[in-house]
């Protein structure tokens, strides 16, 4: 039996998780044998325990197969000390967990084109996945921090360090990615000014030497931004660096319509992971029942793919997701102007009862 640490987190987290609870205890009569525990993690877990991530809470994550995560963060928190904030939370466990390789698939349904912000006829039919590096670059090198120069004035620093092997284990995330998909690999960084994204750009092409079959691309960071909007279908897979991915993966959400309906899967050396939609705590929403948790349910079937091995099951949710978009289904943030709209439990029942049917 595979062991699920489920984390809610603050806002709508504990809302949406447990439209992705209810998607994959629908699946258990039909052979899915799952063990899931919660705990409290971000915000909520400060508040019952003046830490953000309580040691319960993190050897429930160690023990587990996988982690399936809400969202954490919220303006009554914004005062604590850095340390002791939410985010700190999933900072945490990216670091002890290991978890260094983000995958962010951003597809577009057909039914949702017209949500985009750009033309349908521009982003229909894409499909890429972003791989971003989760544990080094310039959000962990160290030295950090803010000083007075000689001047007497203060200058804030931060230091963009990768390690040769860092690189070489995420690019191979990124071959091994593209040879299950089209073959076409892009790795994004800013050679022709970073040193950082120099040895970036040779490690790749080393390790492209072990996939002949995969077509390697390099792309300046600024350009790929600009061609995500220009023609995003000209992608399949993108691999780049913590700080890059973390804006280009944001950018290519908006593209399919709603920052509500992207998954993401942050994994380890083994296949490990923890799975969340990229959204945040929308505070302003919560307990609202308005929230979309498809990102949420879709994330639960990254983790039965990536994690568990259970690829028919992962197809399942998907096929339900899409099932429920083409018959109409809406949440506010991917309604289009006069259209009805359902809320956040209403929308997990519509999965659910796609999924009620064995497939």
């Amino acid at each position: 039996m595979k062991k699920i640490a489920v984390l809610p987190g603050d806002g709508i987290g504990a809302e949406i998780i447990a439209q992705a609870v209810r998607v994959l205890r629908t699946l258990e009569p039909q052979g899915l044998v799952l063990e899931m525990a919660e705990a409290p993690v971000g915000g909520t877990a400060y508040d019952l325990s003046g830490d953000p991530l309580p040691k319960a809470t993190l050897d429930l994550a160690r023990s587990a197969d996988a982690i399936l995560f809400g969202s954490v963060g919220g303006w009554q928190w914004d005062k604590l000390p850095r340390e002791k904030r939410p985010e700190q939370a999933i900072l945490g466990l990216r670091k002890e967990l290991k978890l260094f390789a983000n995958l962010r698939p951003a597809v577009i349904y057909p039914e949702l084109a017209a949500a985009s912000t750009l033309k349908a006829e521009v982003v229909s039919g894409m499909d890429v996945l972003i791989i971003r590096e989760l544990t080094g670059d310039i959000y962990f090198g160290q030295p950090r921090g803010i000083r007075t120069n000689a001047a007497g004035e203060r200058e804030g620093f931060d230091t963009m360090l990768y390690a040769e092997s860092e690189i070489r284990r995420i690019a191979r995330v990124g071959f091994e990615s593209a040879l299950k998909r089209n073959r076409r690999l892009c790795s994004v960084d800013k050679a022709n000014v970073l040193e950082t994204s120099q040895l970036w750009r040779d490690v790749v092409t080393e390790v492209a030497k072990d996939y002949p079959t995969v077509e390697l691309s390099h792309m300046y960071v600024d350009n790929a931004a600009m061609q995500l909007l220009r023609n995003p279908r000209q992608f399949d897979v993108i691999v780049t660096g913590n700080m890059f991915g973390d804006i280009l993966s944001d950018e290519a959400s908006m593209l399919t319509g709603s920052i509500g309906m992207l998954p993401s899967a942050s994994l380890d050396a083994n296949g490990k992971g923890l799975y969340e939609p990229i959204h945040g705590s929308a505070p302003d929403i919560a307990g609202k029942d308005v929230a979309n948790p498809l990102a949420t349910i879709l994330s639960a079937a990254m983790l039965l793919r990536y994690s568990l091995d259970q690829d028919a099951f992962a197809r399942r949710i998907e096929g339900a997701v899409s099932a429920v978009l083409a018959k109409g289904l809406r949440t506010s943030d991917i309604a289009e102007k006069g259209e009805p709209v359902i809320g956040t439990r209403a929308m997990g029942d519509a999965v659910v009862a796609a999924l009620a049917i064995p497939g």
